[in-house]
């Protein structure tokens, strides 16, 4: 397939800049592929579409200040946005300024923070001074998307985060879960849904725009994922039972996919770079929580492959149409089942 077939057109205004008063008071755009039906509804509606006995399955990684800013002896800035860590001193980062080379310092109150050691294709290995962690803790800020055109201030700090989440290491939020606050959660327990949580550090690499108009030749970011024993039994028993495994997010369809790529599920703690576009085949996931993707996305090639390309760029249409918010503050779309022609 091309890239061309996963674009469309969105006006400025559908791009949600800031988050909503209340986590849950979003839309949620309900499609049924089977029955070709959308509906339109709003996210404090979710539990109607779930049954006792369903899991949700969540990602459970914090989102890091990974965002920096450090300057050249010469007094030029470097833009720096931690990737991957990969030891208490040493992690990758995209670095924008200019004329970076390796064997560069880079400064902070006039003090040698952290050198570029070498660059790795989009990236910068990057060795530190003193424990990353201790830079992040006094100069970063929640990275926020690029297509948002603003920094973040202490609002974001508080929701470009899940309320459940526990383990740092994202450097983007996932977004699905954003629309969930402890009332909705408390509600679902009350009603007999199950609850499960995967991890999966998102990283810098899922702003990346697909560069190759055959979309087979694009090759995916490595991300580091963890699916517990706990998980893939809760999982088993789930289908044993008659529930549905419903992913909370595009991570968690990646994460779950990933571990059952062997044809059985199973726990895994590793770096995945499974790429999921139309004609991909899910053995794990039953119905699929997410929000609106951009145009020509990884992300929402994974949907078009979940749900069909025609039938989500007009699920797309209709939420355009209808002033849905869109991208990582924007309002929620439910897949009930997946396509089995997508």
């Amino acid at each position: 397939m091309k890239l061309d077939d996963f674009t469309y057109s969105l006006p400025k205004d559908r791009i949600a800049r800031l988050p909503l008063p209340e986590r849950s008071g979003s839309k949620l755009l309900v499609v049924s592929p089977r029955q070709k039906r959308l509906l339109d509804q709003n996210f404090t509606q979710l539990p109607q579409w779930l049954n006792p006995g369903d899991l949700l399955v969540f990602n459970d990684t914090r989102v890091i200040p990974a965002r920096f800013l450090l300057h050249k002896k010469t007094g030029g800035l470097v833009e720096c946005l931690l990737e991957q860590p990969l030891d208490d001193y040493h992690f990758r980062a995209m670095a924008k300024g200019s004329r970076l080379r390796e064997g560069l310092w880079l400064y902070r109150d006039q003090k040698p923070v952290a050198r570029l050691i070498e660059r790795q294709e989009a990236f910068w290995l990057v060795e530190t001074v003193e424990p990353y962690a201790r830079i992040l803790d006094q100069w970063g800020v929640v990275p926020l998307p690029p297509y948002l055109h603003r920094d973040a201030d202490a609002m974001d700090a508080e929701r470009y985060q899940t309320v459940y989440a526990r383990h740092p290491g994202a450097v983007a939020a996932p977004t699905a879960g954003l629309h969930f606050d402890r009332q909705m959660m408390d509600q679902l327990y009350d009603n007999g849904i199950e609850s499960a949580f995967i991890t999966l550090h998102v990283g810098a690499g899922t702003f990346a725009p697909v560069r190759s108009q055959d979309i087979i030749n694009h090759q995916m970011h490595a991300e580091r994922v963890q699916v517990s024993d706990d998980v893939c039994a809760r999982i088993i028993r789930t289908r044993e039972t008659g529930g549905r495994v419903i992913a909370v997010g595009t991570t968690v369809v990646r994460a779950l996919e990933t571990a059952a790529a062997s044809g059985n599920l199973q726990p895994l703690d590793a770096c995945s770079k499974l790429f999921i576009y139309p004609g991909y085949r899910f053995r794990i996931v039953d119905a699929l929580l997410t929000n609106f993707h951009l145009p020509g996305s990884t992300l929402l090639m994974l949907v078009c492959a979940y749900a069909g390309r025609e039938r989500t760029l007009e699920a797309y249409r209709h939420a355009i149409e209808h002033n849905y918010r869109f991208y990582s503050y924007g309002d929620a779309m439910l897949i009930t089942e997946t396509n089995p022609s997508a």
